[in-house]
Formats: structure tokens, sequence, C-alpha cells
């Protein structure tokens, strides 16, 4: 997808409401400094429109950013942050927690850890969250230049045997520094997308290698 627009169009604080959007909803969920905002703006090929901090932490709030006037990416709080009190960590988690819940248009949920650490209770605990909202994560594996293209795939098993994914979860190893794992994210972008405007007109959708007969 050709990425022609953006604007970063709604924050939302711990008191403030959720938008009623109308357009598709495409939410990424990390913990802090796990690579959100550099995966965000890679993304939008932007170099640094979503803020990027080497302090934990910094995202503190539900940004919205309208792409192409199509669709938004919304940039969920990073979880984890140990410097953070406990009733800052709990109104943040409120604040996710309503939004999975408010939201009429959210999608797809991308969840991302780090390629080159087994992931923490907190990676872990968020993944089963996420699924008990209703939806099924696609976990993205960040900084993969950060380890060697062979131990890619052992580090992808460990991963998905830490999380306990459920079968068929993708986990799609990206790096924002070699531009590995793009397409992929933005393929499972664009054929929710076909679904999401099917939805609204009530046609059907055959997919690739599927028969209507």
């Amino acid at each position: 997808m050709h990425v022609r627009s953006v604007n970063l169009e709604t924050v939302c604080g711990i008191t403030s409401k959720i938008p009623d959007n109308q357009m598709l909803e495409i939410a990424f969920a990390g913990k802090s400094n796990v690579g959100k905002s550099s995966l965000i703006n890679c993304m939008m090929n932007r170099k640094s429109y979503a803020r990027i901090s080497q302090k934990p932490g910094k995202t503190q709030t539900i940004n919205f950013y309208n792409i192409n006037d199509a669709l938004y990416f919304v940039d969920l709080p990073g979880y984890g942050f140990a410097k953070v009190s406990q009733d800052v960590k709990k109104k943040w988690g409120k604040m996710i927690e309503n939004y999975l819940m408010q939201s009429k248009q959210l999608r797809i949920i991308f969840l991302l850890v780090d390629i080159r650490h087994e992931p923490s209770k907190n990676d872990v605990d968020m993944y089963h969250w996420i699924l008990r909202y209703g939806f099924n994560p696609i976990v993205i594996a960040t900084k993969a230049d950060k380890i060697s293209r062979g131990a890619i795939q052992k580090h992808v098993g460990i991963i998905r045997k830490t999380l306990q994914c459920i079968e068929g979860t993708p986990i799609i190893p990206f790096s924002s520094l070699k531009k590995t794992g793009i397409e992929e994210v933005w393929e499972y972008i664009e054929e929710m997308m076909k679904y999401y405007e099917a939805e609204k007109t009530g046609e059907s959708i055959v997919l690739e290698g599927e028969s209507d007969e």
C-alpha cells in the first residue's frame, strides 16, 4: 500500500473518550521500548512521525493515525515499564481495556515482542488478554536485525512456545533498520481492508486458492 497521507488525528489520555471512528482500525501493542514507534514510522514511510524515544514509557496515550483517509493505525501505550507507579499502570491498562471493549472498527491487533528475548510475563499476559477480548493477535518479532538470520526461526519457535500461541498464529520477524517484514504486515492489513469493505457492503470474499462454486 502506498501511504500518501498521514495525520495524527486523535490523542486519547486516561480520561478521554474513545472516538467513534468510521474507518477500519489496526492496533499496535507491545511493551515499552520494543520498537513500536519505529515499526509504525516504517509502515507509514515516515522517519519520525510517531515519536521514538530511548526513554521507556514515552507513549502514555492512545494515538490514532489517519492513513490515506482509509484506515487508522492505533498506537497503544507501552506496558511493563517498571518505573511507572502501579496506579498509573492500572490506569493505562484500563484505558487499553476500554478501547478494546468500545471500538467498533478494530479488526487486527499486532502484538510486538523483542525477537532477541523470551517473551516476558507481561507479553504472555497481554497475548492472552487480547484473546479474551475476541481478537487473535498477529505477533511481530521486532529487532530481527540484531540476531543472525540462521537463528531467527529458533527464536520464533521460542516466542510461539512461550506465548502459547493458538494454532495458525502468524509470527513475523521484523526489522525497521533493514525494512524486513513490512510487506508481510501490509499483506495482512490489505486483506483485512477487503474483508472490512465487504462487511459494509454485504459482499462475500473468496480467498486466493478457494473456489466460489
